[in-house]
C-alpha cells in the first residue's frame, strides 16, 4: 500500500461508526459466544485443524456473526469475500465464486465466502452455491437472524454446521463499552469520556445483548456531550436522550413470534403470572396481532385448565370478543386481566389427555359399531331395524344415571385431577361409573 493509499484508508477508517472501528482484530479479542468459541469447543477445534467447512451462524443482531466470520478468514489464512443477500443477486454470487475458483487455480489462497442475511436468498440462489461448496472451492459462512431450519434450503442445511449465537450478557456489553472508552486508536480513549454508574448500568441493560446498539448509543451520547472540550461523564439521562425511541426487536412473522408465544403459554401453564404478563407485554410492544394472542389464550383455557376451573374458557372467549370491540391500546387491560386469571387458575389437562387417548384408540383399533339402543330413531323404518330398542332415558332414573351400556365395550379416557372443580368432578364421576356398571 502506498503512502497516499495508507492516508486514504486512515481517513476512511476515521469516518466509520464507533461499532465498526471497534471490531476485534483477532480471535482472542472476540467477546461472547463461549459455548461455541470457548476452549475445546467445536468451532475452536475446527479453526485449529484448519477444517472450516460450510457454517451457518444463526442469532440476533449485534452478537458477532459478521465479526467472527472475518476473524475466521484471518485465522485460517483464507481470502475473504462478503455478500449481502439483500443487495446482491445470482450474478454477483457467480462472479464471486468464479473469482474464488481462479484464486485457487492459480495457486492462491483458499477462499471464505460470507453471506449476510442468507435467508433472503431464494431457493435457486442458495442452490447455485452447492457445487462449489461440495468441491471445496469456498468455505461458506451464512449469517441469519431467522431460524435456518425454516429459512434455509434443506440441501444447504445438510451440508452445514449450524451455530446458534446468543445475546451478549451484561458483563459482555460492559467489556465492549470499557474497551471503547479506553481505546486511544479506534475508540473514545483520547476524548476523556467516562460513564456514570447509573449510565453503565442503564446501557448494559437496555441494548438487548446487542454490542452494536450499545456502541451506537454511546457514540451518539458522546458527540452530544461535546467531544474534546473537557473530561465528560455521561449519565443515564444523556444515554436516554441519545437512544431516542427504543425499537423492540421482534419479528411478528418469524421465529421470535413462536418463541415468545411458547414462553407466554408455558408461563401461564406453570402458574407464573408475572412471567406471563412479561411475555404478553413483550409481544404487544413488538406489534403482535391481538387476535393471535386471544386464540392462544382460548386454546390454553381448555388445554391446560379445563374443568379444574370451568370459568376459564368463557373468560378467554369473552376476552377475545372484548378485544375485537375495543382494540388497542385499551384491550391490553382485558388481555392482562385474562392472563392473570388463567395463570392463577388451577390446572388440569385431563380433557386434553382424554380426547387424545380416544382418538388414538380409534386410529389404532377396530371402530366400535354404534349399539342398537344408541342409534337414531328419527326415520320410518327405525324400529323395524331395531334402532333405539332397549334405550332407557336417564331422566327417569333416580340419580339421573342408569345402567345403560352406551359404548358396547368398557373404556375409560377421562381422569379428573385432584385440583379445583375437577376434584368435585372426580368424586361425582366415581359414583357415576359405579352406577353405569350396576354396582
Amino acid at each position: 500500500m502506498s503512502l497516499f493509499e495508507s492516508a486514504e484508508q486512515a481517513n476512511l477508517d476515521a469516518g466509520k461508526p464507533l461499532a465498526a472501528r471497534m471490531r476485534p482484530q483477532t480471535l482472542d479479542q472476540f467477546i461472547g459466544q463461549e459455548h461455541i468459541m470457548g476452549a475445546g469447543k467445536l468451532l475452536r477445534r475446527l479453526v485449529a485443524a484448519d477444517r472450516i467447512g460450510s457454517l451457518i451462524f444463526y442469532g440476533p443482531p449485534g452478537t458477532g456473526k459478521t465479526t467472527l466470520a472475518r476473524l475466521l478468514a484471518g485465522a485460517t489464512k483464507r481470502k475473504f469475500y462478503q455478500l449481502n443477500a439483500v443487495l446482491h443477486g445470482v450474478k454477483d454470487l457467480r462472479e464471486t465464486l468464479q473469482a474464488a475458483r481462479d484464486e485457487l487455480a492459480t495457486g492462491g489462497q483458499a477462499s471464505l465466502l460470507f453471506i449476510d442475511e442468507i435467508h433472503r436468498f431464494n431457493r435457486a440462489q442458495q442452490d447455485a452455491m452447492l457445487a462449489d461448496i461440495e468441491d471445496g472451492v469456498v468455505s461458506l459462512i451464512g449469517a441469519t437472524t431467522s431460524n435456518p431450519f425454516f429459512a434455509v434450503n434443506g440441501a444447504l442445511i445438510s451440508r452445514s454446521q449450524i451455530f446458534q449465537f446468543e445475546p451478549l450478557s451484561e458483563n459482555h456489553i460492559r467489556t465492549v463499552v470499557d474497551r471503547a472508552l479506553t481505546d486511544n486508536a479506534n475508540g473514545l480513549g483520547r476524548q476523556k469520556i467516562s460513564l456514570s454508574d447509573d449510565g453503565i448500568e442503564f446501557l448494559t441493560g437496555i441494548c438487548d445483548g446487542d454490542a452494536r446498539k450499545a456502541l451506537s448509543i454511546l457514540e451518539t451520547a458522546s458527540i452530544a456531550s461535546g467531544l474534546g472540550i473537557e473530561p465528560v461523564t455521561i449519565d443515564k439521562s444523556a444515554l436516554v436522550e441519545a437512544m431516542g425511541q427504543r425499537a423492540i426487536q421482534y419479528d411478528a412473522t418469524g421465529q421470535e413470534h413462536y418463541d415468545c408465544a411458547s414462553a407466554l403459554i408455558k408461563s401461564i401453564r406453570g402458574s407464573d403470572v408475572d412471567a406471563g404478563l412479561y411475555w404478553l407485554a413483550r409481544m404487544l410492544e413488538g406489534g403482535e396481532e391481538v387476535r393471535f394472542l386471544c386464540r392462544r389464550l382460548i386454546i390454553l383455557a381448555s388445554e391446560d385448565i379445563g374443568n379444574a376451573d370451568p370459568h376459564a374458557l368463557p373468560l378467554a372467549v369473552a376476552c377475545s370478543q372484548a378485544c375485537e370491540q375495543v382494540g388497542l391500546p385499551e384491550c391490553q387491560l382485558t388481555l392482562s386481566q385474562t392472563v392473570a386469571y388463567l395463570a392463577c387458575a388451577p390446572k388440569s389437562n385431563a380433557a386434553t389427555v382424554a380426547i387424545s387417548m380416544a382418538r388414538r384408540d380409534i386410529r389404532e383399533h377396530s371402530v366400535i359399531p354404534v349399539p342398537k339402543a344408541m342409534r337414531c330413531t328419527h326415520y320410518d323404518a327405525a324400529k323395524e331395524l331395531g334402532s333405539g330398542v332397549g334405550y332407557e332415558n336417564s331422566h327417569r332414573a333416580p340419580e339421573g344415571v342408569n345402567t345403560q351400556d352406551y359404548l358396547g365395550v368398557e373404556k375409560q379416557y377421562y381422569f379428573p385431577v385432584d385440583r379445583g372443580f375437577e376434584k368435585e368432578l372426580q368424586a361425582r364421576l366415581e359414583k357415576i361409573r359405579r352406577i353405569l356398571k350396576g354396582q
